[in-house]
């Protein structure tokens, strides 16, 4: 377990570049074309500047993009490859195996989540007001989103598969999540729709830990979080024990 952990990390640290500074420029480039579309005519958001509201969700969205990315990746890499056979022949558990991948998605979205608040405190001169709630957020949208990369990595057998998973169901929980919005300006059926998606929540807790006001009890979120994940754990840890669209 500790050598697929290893395996995993490194992927994603030997390009840096890559998975560690295209996140924290992109990052930059949503806050850069913000700041010019409204300038300094935006009305403050829960009490801070919109910048410094916008920063939290663009944190927490890039996090989970780059945990998911991190463990569908290498997954269908290795079964369209053909070689995912390295990874189920040695001695390890479902669990083990789980928490193997899990670890490289955690330790990236941790350090995607170090380096941009770096950036946003930096640029806009905003840090975190809860650091340690904010990277507990960080935490479980790794475990969330990256299980939810297995998940899908399982599932699909080809690139095109993938991708139409990310683009149809992840792209959109990242960005009608409050991302760029508080929720209170939604109508109540979208409010409501948004209150039944996880990532709405991640975003707000990542918000609260960087600037103090959420839109939803943090206690709600945390619980609402938990239950997804393990849901979404759960499923990986049966599709792993039962070898399903993995084994050759």
């Amino acid at each position: 377990m500790r050598t697929l952990a290893r395996r995993e990390t490194m992927r994603f640290i030997s390009v840096w570049q890559q998975t560690l500074l295209a996140p924290l420029i992109t990052a930059g480039l949503f806050l850069t074309v913000f700041a010019l579309a409204f300038g300094r005519d935006r009305a403050p958001v829960m009490g801070v500047p919109y910048l410094a509201f916008l920063a939290p969700g663009i944190l927490m969205m890039t996090v989970i993009q780059n945990a998911f990315a991190n463990t569908s990746s290498s997954i269908i890499i290795a079964k369209v490859q053909g070689n995912i056979v390295d990874t189920l022949m040695p001695p390890l558990s479902p669990f083990e195996t789980l928490a193997g991948y899990l670890a490289g998605a955690s330790a990236r979205a941790l350090a995607v989540a170090v380096v941009i608040a770096a950036g946003i405190g930096l640029a806009i001169g905003h840090w975190p007001a809860h650091p340690v709630l904010l990277m507990i957020y960080v935490f479980m949208g790794a475990l969330l989103l990256g299980g939810l990369g297995i998940a899908a990595a399982i599932y699909a057998n080809k690139f095109d598969q993938m991708a139409a998973i990310t683009n149809f169901i992840v792209t959109p929980l990242s960005f009608l999540s409050g991302t760029f919005y508080s929720t209170d300006v939604l109508p109540p059926l979208f409010q409501t729709l948004t209150h039944w998606n996880p990532v709405f929540y991640l975003i707000d807790g990542a918000r609260f830990g960087m600037i103090g006001a959420s839109d939803a009890p943090i206690g709600q979120g945390l619980m609402v979080i938990a239950a997804f994940t393990l849901i979404v754990l759960g499923l990986c840890w049966n599709w792993l024990r039962t070898g399903y669209r993995m084994k050759p």
